[in-house]
């Protein structure tokens, strides 16, 4: 059985492929385990309900969203079984429920289970039977839309193409992604820096254009993933978050505004002092992972342009699509469980 990739949706594969009494191989074409998890702030999270969900991601698939509301919390368990270190046991906000891992020790605790994982390797194109987890196409879309990479530098969509050869199927707008409005250049952004550089104030801030006018129709949502997206629509895909003392001093989970612009400026980024003692900082958009992807069905297996499953592939975590199509949910929670799926199907296939 080869997994590829060695992310959150590949490493949780290959943990659960050996407890069902399957040895692995995980490829990783990448120098390093961990993918865009190791990189995140590790917040694994689901909608309350179902329609909850329904509501935030109004065009994702039913059936794969019901899948992680149904599953998440006895996944989330078994992460904690395997000794991976919670820093929280609530997310902070009363739309979801879930935990905040360390992500380099729940890296640390699924590599600790995961068997032989190959660094630097690609997959075959025969590989089979085979699970997809690869991290979707982040690289790619942000290169092609002239944006900010806001993953690991390793995403380009191989997954994607190696299951199309095959005569998989797409779903979800593939244009749409999950990322965050980050300080734009000239700032100097390491991956290490991806969660504190976020500049995720919009709602508390007059947002404007190059030219100065407001370009965002309604309000920001609780995400500002909708921002984001406006962002990279722009002509130039960048903006200006301009904010007073009193919005300076809100605070988003455990940072308030005035921190978030400081790391901006920390960064190199631009942050300017207007006349009227507001200050305005320049943004630009990062791509974290793209929605849309693979079509498969509640067992993660890969499905052609008729619905039918392709033999011995499966896909999980950012390769499939169309789980929060239309708006945001945790791509960390969709790996995860996925991750768990498409092992269980695969060992039982």
């Amino acid at each position: 059985m080869i997994v590829a990739g060695a992310g959150m949706a590949g490493l949780v594969a290959a943990v659960r492929l050996r407890e069902l009494g399957v040895e692995p191989v995980v490829l990783e074409k990448g120098t390093r385990a961990g993918g865009s998890m190791l990189i995140s702030s590790c917040v694994i999270w689901r909608f309350r309900s179902l329609d909850d969900f329904r509501a935030e991601c109004p065009r994702g698939d039913p059936e794969l969203q019901q899948l992680v509301v149904e599953r998440l919390d006895d996944a989330i368990a078994w992460l904690e079984s395997l000794g991976a270190p919670v820093v929280w046991q609530e997310t902070g906000n009363p739309r979801n429920v879930g935990k905040r891992f360390d992500p380099r020790g729940l890296t640390d605790a699924l590599l600790a289970r995961a068997g032989q994982v190959g660094l630097g390797e690609t997959v075959p194109a025969d590989a089979a039977p085979l699970i997809l987890a690869t991290g979707g196409f982040s690289v790619r879309l942000a290169r092609e839309r002239g944006l900010l990479v806001r993953s690991n530098p390793w995403s380009e969509g191989d997954g994607l193409e190696l299951a199309r050869a095959r005569g998989a199927a797409l779903t979800g707008d593939l244009g749409e992604f999950y990322g965050r409005n980050m300080p734009a250049p000239p700032a100097r952004i390491r991956e290490e820096d991806y969660v504190q550089l976020a500049q995720l104030y919009g709602r508390f801030a007059e947002v404007q254009d190059e030219d100065g006018r407001a370009f965002f129709p309604g309000p920001v949502s609780w995400s500002e993933t909708d921002l984001v997206q406006a962002t990279a629509a722009l002509p130039m895909r960048t903006a200006w978050y301009v904010v007073d003392s009193a919005a300076l001093a809100e605070r988003i989970r455990d940072r308030t505004v005035g921190e978030m612009v400081e790391a901006a400026r920390s960064a190199g980024g631009e942050v300017r002092e207007l006349a009227d003692g507001r200050l305005a900082v320049h943004v630009m958009p990062g791509v974290t992972h793209t929605i849309g992807g693979l079509r498969v069905d509640t067992s993660a297996r890969v499905l052609d342009e008729s619905g039918r499953p392709i033999p011995d592939l499966y896909a999980a975590g950012a390769d499939v699509g169309g789980i929060s199509t239309g708006g945001y949910s945790s791509g960390l929670a969709s790996a995860l469980v996925l991750g768990l799926t498409a092992a269980e199907t695969a060992a039982t296939s």
